[in-house]
């Protein structure tokens, strides 16, 4: 259980800092669009209105080319004239290319970032703090032997590792039936969520080692303390110590690793994403990349928006990571500590 202790150290950072505010209301808001997108989308994401194409969001207006064929005198000529294009007050944020609605496929695109996110995240944890627990309590040559593994780990950058392990396991996508859809609440939105499985595990075998290395370094300073030298000389074993004693106390800076690592996780699926890795077009990064073609021809929002939502995101996961480990690092002079 959460000690009393750690719960007034969150209350007391979060009432003081206007920043963690704004995190935790970032998260909130995203995370509540993705949970019930069926419900905030306006459109289907994947409709597509070829004669409401390229529509400049509310506020904004372009000026296009548009060529047509003309009966001049008995002759057919072809005409270029300049037609100026008005937003839509039934697309917020315009629509991209095909006439898609760009507002809906930004609040659908939560649900890959934000579920890659968290799901690589427990994947990169539960192998990394195994991994760093036992590299830190037993040293010797099985420090050695995991920390090497790590460091060759370390020694790939992440998205060529990652693009890597795709192009050798192939591109594995899981469609999981929408609950709301399913029950009729939403008949007109997509049926299913596509979940890129290879992402999921890939980001995850990219990950793990900053959690082995702050597990290591927790599990080196935690194995000589008193109550582990108690709880050995009572005849405990080497796994039951680990359990009981230095994982418990070891928690505090890994939640605030988990925190950080969900936002470079989201980064990451958004690059994976971007180069047509990750198995799904309901993505921030999948629609950037679709965008891209078009900035230089004035339609700026097709890739902004997108680019837009990520940034909040992993803004407010940073703000929420800052306001954790102000209130649970002990190391912090002048701020509260864990239990």
């Amino acid at each position: 259980m959460v000690s009393s202790r750690v719960i007034r150290n969150l209350k007391k950072e979060f009432r003081q800092s206007g920043l963690a505010k704004l995190g935790l209301a970032l998260v909130v808001i995203i995370a509540l669009t993705a949970v019930f997108a069926p419900f905030i989308a306006p459109h289907n994401p994947t409709d597509q209105q070829l004669d409401q194409s390229e529509l400049p969001p509310i506020g904004f207006s372009e000026t296009s080319e548009r060529t047509s064929s003309q009966m001049v005198d008995g002759e057919i000529q072809t005409v270029t004239e300049e037609v100026e294009i008005t937003a839509d007050p039934d697309h917020v944020f315009g629509t991209d290319g095909l006439g898609r609605d760009m507002f809906s496929r930004v609040v659908y695109g939560a649900r890959t970032s934000l579920v890659v996110g968290v799901l690589g995240t427990l994947l990169a944890a539960s192998i990394g703090v195994p991994v760093g627990l036992l590299a830190g309590y037993h040293r010797g040559r099985v420090d050695d032997a995991l920390m090497r593994i790590a460091d060759v780990s370390l020694a790939f950058p992440s998205l060529v590792l990652a693009v890597a392990l795709i192009g050798l396991w192939g591109r594995a996508a899981v469609d999981i039936p929408d609950p709301f859809v399913v029950a009729g609440l939403a008949p007109e939105m997509p049926e299913s969520f596509v979940l890129p499985i290879t992402v999921v595990i890939v980001v995850g075998l990219v990950n793990w080692v900053w959690f082995a290395r702050v597990a290591r370094g927790e599990a080196l300073s935690l194995r000589g303390q008193e109550y582990v030298k108690a709880s050995r000389a009572l005849g405990a074993d080497d796994n039951t110590i680990i359990l009981r004693h230095v994982l418990p106390n070891a928690i505090t800076p890994i939640i605030v690793l988990g925190t950080v690592q969900v936002a470079a996780i989201i980064l990451l699926e958004s690059s994976l994403s971007f180069l047509g890795f990750s198995g799904t077009t309901l993505s921030w990064g999948f629609d950037i990349a679709q965008g891209r073609d078009y900035v230089s021809s004035g339609q700026w929002w097709i890739a902004s928006i997108p680019g837009l939502a990520i940034m909040l995101s992993v803004i407010g996961i940073n703000l929420l990571g800052d306001w954790l480990r102000d209130a649970l690092d002990p190391g912090i002079e002048g701020e509260g500590g864990a239990a």
